[in-house]
């Protein structure tokens, strides 16, 4: 297709056989053909070609020529020429676009499909126009993509990382693959992959962890600028700052954009030499993440010149009961000024209870120079001070040891209770008291000694309670021991008291007929005034509550019955010899609310002995079921 025009392509010639000498001929192209790119000469048969061919357009001419015989026009003949046009690689493969820009997240895996490149060559033979892709990386050392040779599929070779490298620039070659290797053409097209952030990096502190501040600052000082850096873009990298712990009297002010850091109320060394907060740094990302970190700030101590307590108030502890020389506590002063200034005597100012304490002079150090009683007194409050300084305050607490044993209020304990107490009653709150301290003087009660079941104590409170019915007419007096004992974990200590339990007496218990009925034999001759029969009858309670009278529950004017004896005399002599007649007798105790009983007196003379008989052979009766006890 580049042969060159007004060249000869080819020439007709006629054979020889059918030349004859002066022989004319025309040559011509028919006009149908196409005759732009080709012409021939009409004399010689030469074919010239006329214009530049482009195998892109036309690879195939079938031309017809036509020669014409001057001399012998039945000569005249047609000749077809088919002419292929051959493929030059005169295109070379472009793309699209001149400039392209991609976009790919950082965390994508291995192997990830990017772009694909579809570059064009408008050669028509298959090597002219077949495409193989290339690339080169121009600003890192290492490629971190790869592209398919021939489908031009570009894909992640190695793991991207926004916070490293933040976009990649490309070359992206198409060459055609002519047989000639000096033939071959390419294109080539700048490529921008910008990496996509994620939120892939958490906070990381910049600021140091450590901060100092003097004590005498105002409110509002600015202590420490807290700076936090998140190589994430955009919402992903934007930090803010929060106080998460250690800030809980509120002494510290953290703005959370720009992290800095302010006083909100005074500090004082004196109530607290250093704080640490936990500070949080947070990003913007979704889901975001954070970063802690533990900030120390320390407050300094403004000393004037003056020797100064490290402590206005110390505290400590001694045991009672110690040798004297005990060591309890070493204070200590310091001076900022130097020389013979800054050296410090140390001593204890006159107040309640000092001479029991000697001072060190040099080194500070408090020992007893008295054995103490923590009973006597518990604390001891004591002022020293260096030379020519300020004082400071010691609040000395004297330590228990169980050196007492818990003491009841009384050595013995006399109770009387009613037997008729619910179960679980209170009847006696025993109290025990220890002068020692802590568990040496925690007070448990317990019981020793069998109290049949009738009581037990409260460990804690010392109320005596029954576990039982209590029952005079069984048990009418108690007596056991309490316990009180210390909780000490070391040699406890305790005493013991008794407990007297005496049982009152209620009116509990019917009398009852040591025989019932009572048959009474009594001749028909028996003098007036004459006993006849007696009745028997007991009662378990005490006193008027056990104390029967009889009576009569019928009046009768032949007997009489005696209330306190239980005689029954005839008053009237007997009317026949064949008499018979029943007493009913009621026994009633004098309690307060008296109980009875009724037994059968049965009265009769000789003749009628065999003659006594119930009524009825068979008696029926009905009472209502939940009826009071003692219903008729």
């Amino acid at each position: 297709e580049n042969f060159k025009p007004a060249q000869v392509l080819d020439s007709l010639k006629v054979p020889d056989n059918h030349l004859a000498v002066n022989r004319k001929l025309h040559f011509s192209i028919a006009k149908d053909d196409d005759n732009v790119h080709f012409e021939i000469d009409s004399l010689t048969g030469d074919l010239y070609l006329s214009k530049e061919l482009d195998y892109e357009t036309d690879s195939h001419f079938l031309l017809q020529v036509i020669i014409k015989d001057y001399n012998n026009p039945t000569q005249n003949s047609t000749v077809f020429l088919s002419i292929d046009v051959e493929d030059k690689n005169d295109h070379s493969p472009y793309f699209q676009d001149d400039f392209v820009v991609i976009g790919i997240e950082e965390n994508v895996p291995l192997g990830t499909l990017v772009h694909t490149f579809d570059a064009k060559d408008g050669d028509g033979s298959f090597l002219n126009s077949k495409i193989e892709y290339s690339l080169e990386v121009s600003n890192m050392s290492e490629n971190p993509f790869r592209i398919h040779p021939l489908y031009g599929s570009l894909t992640t070779a190695s793991p991207l990382d926004r916070e490293i490298t933040r976009s990649v620039i490309l070359t992206v070659f198409a060459e055609d693959q002519a047989i000639n290797l000096t033939e071959r053409r390419l294109d080539s097209v700048a490529v921008k992959i910008v990496i996509l952030d994620i939120n892939d990096n958490s906070p990381s502190f910049m600021s140091s962890s450590l901060s100092y501040v003097v004590e005498d600052v105002e409110v509002g000082f600015l202590v420490h600028h807290i700076i936090a850096k998140d190589p994430d873009e955009g919402r992903n990298g934007q930090v803010t700052y929060h106080i998460l712990s250690g800030n809980e009297n509120k002494a510290f002010v953290l703005d959370k954009i720009t992290g800095l850091l302010t006083t909100a109320q005074l500090l004082d060394h004196e109530v607290q030499e250093r704080y640490s907060l936990t500070v949080m740094a947070l990003d913007d990302g979704s889901p975001a993440l954070s970063a802690t970190q533990v900030l120390t700030i320390v407050v300094l101590d403004v000393n004037d010149e003056t020797p100064v307590f490290l402590k206005q108030f110390y505290e400590t502890a001694v045991h009672e009961n110690r040798d004297p020389g005990e060591f309890v506590i070493k204070v200590e002063a310091v001076d900022l000024d130097a020389g013979l200034n800054s050296l410090l005597q140390y001593e204890i100012l006159p107040g309640a209870g000092y001479e029991k304490f000697k001072m060190n002079s040099d080194s500070g150090e408090l020992v007893t120079a008295a054995s103490l009683d923590r009973e006597t007194q518990e604390v001891f409050r004591i002022k020293g001070r260096p030379s020519r300084s300020s004082t400071a305050q010691l609040y000395l607490t004297v330590l228990d040891e169980n050196d007492h044993s818990p003491l009841f209020v009384k050595t013995q304990y006399q109770i009387s209770v009613t037997e008729d107490l619910e179960e679980g009653s209170a009847i006696l709150d025993l109290s025990a008291s220890d002068e020692d301290d802590g568990l040496n003087g925690e007070v448990m009660y317990s019981l020793i000694d069998d109290t049949y079941g009738a009581f037990a104590i409260d460990s804690v409170t010392g109320s005596v309670v029954t576990t039982k019915a209590l029952d005079r007419e069984t048990k009418s007096q108690y007596t056991f021991r309490a316990v009180a004992s210390d909780c000490s974990t070391h040699f406890p200590r305790s005493t013991t008291v008794s407990v007297l339990v005496h049982i009152d007496d209620v009116n509990d218990n019917d009398p009852v007929f040591l025989q019932s009925p009572i048959r009474a034999f009594v001749p028909a001759e028996t003098a007036v005034n004459e006993t006849v029969a007696t009745v028997r009858a007991e009662d378990g309670d005490l006193g008027s509550n056990g104390a029967i009278v009889f009576n009569l529950m019928v009046a009768e004017s032949v007997f009489q019955i005696d209330v306190k004896t239980g005689d029954i005399i005839l008053r009237e002599p007997l009317s026949s010899k064949d008499f018979s007649t029943q007493l009913l007798v009621m026994a009633s105790d004098q309690g307060i609310s008296p109980r009875t009983a009724t037994a059968v007196v049965i009265i009769f003379t000789e003749e009628q002995e065999e003659a006594i008989s119930f009524s009825h052979s068979l008696y029926e009766a009905s009472v209502p079921e939940n009826s009071a006890a003692g219903g008729h």
